[in-house]
């Protein structure tokens, strides 16, 4: 038998901070300078079954996704989610219909080893809708001023997932996500030289998860691809720039092209 300790070093884990905001529209992804908070309301409805005149039994009931985002300042390309919409340089009509968006952001994970440099979760909203709060300006004082900080009220639309409840809200976690996949996922969401960048779908994560000890061959859909080994036994470097993938699942089109896939094993 193994008795419980507490106070391991290493196990006091917190999380806090938020960083690296991402607003995605359906044709462009920019950073969001100046994100403050993002809450995530987890509350559920209590549901209670009574049999004559005494409770027997009670569930919770995930309720729909609710939060609150607050910023300092956001991305000109935010107007259109906000009603606004500018007609030409300088001139903007408000009250206009509001878009949908998504939004990735990070907080931090900490310990008492390493501080708040030992982790992040990504965190991944989708089809989300912003009601903003209502602006309170004042008159500057003697004392200076205070900037002015926006909030909008979060609702979404869960996504189907496939293999539980829809959800509008997903996360990764660095510090048990396998470093290839994660690497991968970061050049999806914020872009590399070769590629723009975008959300991934939420059947893309998945893939990316269930192909867990398999071969992943990612097609970036601009002509280039990539191949995660994450059981580090069908990619071989030959050289500098030569490599060899062996039990591959290939087919061959002519005798010098072929298409090659995934391996689930």
């Amino acid at each position: 038998m193994t008795p419980l300790v507490w106070d391991q070093p290493g196990e006091r884990v917190f999380q806090s901070g938020v960083d690296r905001g991402v607003l995605y529209l359906a044709e462009e992804a920019v950073v969001w300078n100046g994100l403050t908070g993002v809450e995530d309301d987890p509350a559920s409805e209590l549901k209670e079954y009574h049999l004559d005149g005494v409770k027997y039994l009670q569930t919770l009931i995930p309720a729909d996704f609710s939060g609150k985002l607050t910023a300092l300042t956001y991305p000109d390309e935010f107007d259109s989610v906000n009603g606004i919409f500018n007609i030409a340089p300088g001139l903007s009509y408000h009250n206009q219909s509001p878009k949908s968006f998504s939004l990735s952001y990070r907080t931090l994970l900490g310990n008492d080893l390493e501080g708040p440099d030992y982790g992040y979760k990504i965190h991944m909203l989708y089809n989300v809708m912003a009601n903003p709060d209502a602006l309170d300006f004042a008159t500057s004082s003697d004392d200076g001023f205070e900037p002015l900080e926006f909030s909008w009220n979060l609702t979404g639309t869960p996504v189907k997932t496939g293999v539980s409840r829809p959800t509008v809200h997903v996360s990764v976690n660095s510090l048990t996500t396998d470093p290839g996949v994660l690497e991968f996922i970061e050049s999806m969401l914020y872009g590399t030289d070769v590629s723009d960048a975008r959300m991934p779908t939420i059947q893309e994560l998945a893939d990316l998860f269930g192909y867990f000890g398999a071969l992943l061959i990612i097609d970036h859909g601009d002509g280039t691809w990539s191949a995660i080994d994450e059981a580090d036994t069908y990619i071989t470097m030959l050289d500098e720039t030569t490599f060899e993938i062996d039990e591959v699942d290939a087919v061959y089109l002519d005798a010098y092209t072929y298409e090659i896939s995934s391996t689930n094993v």
